[in-house]
């Protein structure tokens, strides 16, 4: 693997840190701005709300760009509302840093999905896209507690200014280790990257990529009260369970990858129905603590071994113009975080029990796979139909030869 899929690794740590890190630095911000922890909460969402409209956006704005420019001008954005994030004074300043923080999020993996598999084999495609989400999943076990820490000790504004030298060692990466010959300009152009997102097979991999992934946040979004009340540990040991969350996000996406290389559609339906299995269980291993801890790890395991094939799917329907369609795909991950969240929630507001979200999640997991399997479909006609084009394309040539020679 090329070395400079550290660099993309490297960005994609910083992008996971400065993302989930808010959700424990949330009662810190709510007390220095002299607001509630649920108004605080808002700039959660505004950090989303900048990955779904930044990642279709920027990368539609980029098409004319070296991939390689387009990378690094996506770090220096994401070091811009980093700084700006640690030095708002107020509330309306920081919802609007946390927004422009968000922007290159989805176009960095996307843009940097292509390039990642621009520089390897075609059997080592989905490899190197895991290496890159390799930094998003890292980020959990170690970037998160760790600048939530420096947040805790030194104040929130600390954490958004470590968040910023970690970008700026990603745009130092990303200028030595990516040639410019393997980061060209698309092209295709806008009108390209436009035309790839009409296609019915593009739109069915990101709607499985919003069920999937949807399957995941509507438990994990409400997997502390889980594991409190149902499994009965302690709230001081969540950080740690969170983080055997993490650890199994990593093991799922290195297998993942690596998996997708020999059979990409059958490596999506595997970790659906794995994602299916575990989420239905939960109110069963939810019961004792050793189970519960297991199944937070076997819960990012079975997630995350759907993201590489996930990404790779939506690349290889756009082939003429992947870019937009890969950038698409983290808007939808975001989609998912968000529609996830809401329809756990709302199993748990129907007072369904402390563990129905999960339940809920196991659902969308279904979903998902009908989802993936109408794609299938989809691919299986339009493959037969182009056989059966070609079949008749040459059953023809015979007879015209005939009857020249004739």
């Amino acid at each position: 693997m090329p070395l400079a899929l550290l660099a993309l690794a490297v960005g994609a740590f910083g992008i996971g840190t400065t993302e989930f890190v808010m959700m424990g630095l949330l009662p810190d911000v709510a007390d220095d701005l002299d607001i509630s922890i649920p108004t605080a909460g808002h700039l959660v969402s505004a950090y989303a709300l900048g990955v779904v409209i930044g990642a279709p956006l920027l990368a539609a704005a980029t098409t004319r760009m070296s991939r390689r420019s387009v990378l690094i001008g996506l770090m220096a954005l994401f070091v811009l509302g980093n700084a700006l994030s640690a030095v708002a004074p107020g509330e309306i300043s920081l919802l609007v840093a946390r927004f422009v923080s968000g922007l290159p999020h989805g176009a960095f993996f996307g843009v940097g999905a292509v390039v990642a598999t621009g520089m390897v084999a075609p059997e080592r495609k989905a490899r190197s896209v895991s290496l890159m989400f390799l930094g998003l999943t890292v980020a959990n076990i170690v970037g998160v507690p760790a600048a939530t820490a420096m947040g805790q000790q030194l104040g929130w504004r600390a954490t958004f200014l470590g968040v910023s030298a970690i970008g700026v060692a990603a745009i130092a990466a990303l200028v030595v280790l990516i040639p410019r010959e393997n980061a060209p300009a698309p092209a295709a152009g806008l009108r390209g990257e436009l035309a790839a997102l009409r296609s019915l097979p593009v739109w069915l991999a990101l709607g499985t990529t919003v069920a999937g992934f949807g399957a995941l946040f509507a438990a994990y979004s409400y997997i502390t009260p889980m594991l409190t009340d149902a499994a009965g540990f302690a709230d001081t040991s969540v950080t740690l369970l969170l983080a055997l969350f993490g650890v199994g996000a990593t093991a799922g996406n290195l297998l993942g990858g690596r998996l997708a290389d020999h059979s990409l559609r059958g490596t999506l339906f595997g970790g659906l129905a794995a994602l299916v299995v575990v989420l239905a269980l939960f109110p069963v291993v939810m019961r004792t603590p050793v189970t519960a801890a297991a199944s937070v790890a076997l819960l990012g395991m079975a997630a995350f071994v759907t993201g590489s094939p996930l990404q790779l799917m939506v690349m290889e329907k756009a082939t003429a113009a992947p870019s937009l369609a890969s950038s698409a795909n983290q808007a939808a991950f975001n989609l998912a975080n968000a529609g996830g969240a809401w329809i756990g929630g709302l199993a748990l507001a129907a007072g369904f029990g402390v563990t129905s979200p999960a339940l809920a999640g196991a659902g969308l997991a279904v979903l998902g796979l009908g989802v993936a399997g109408a794609a299938w479909a989809v691919d299986r006609r339009r493959g037969a139909a182009a056989v059966g084009r070609e079949r008749v394309v040459v059953g023809h040539v015979p007879e015209k030869v005939e009857r020249v020679r004739g």
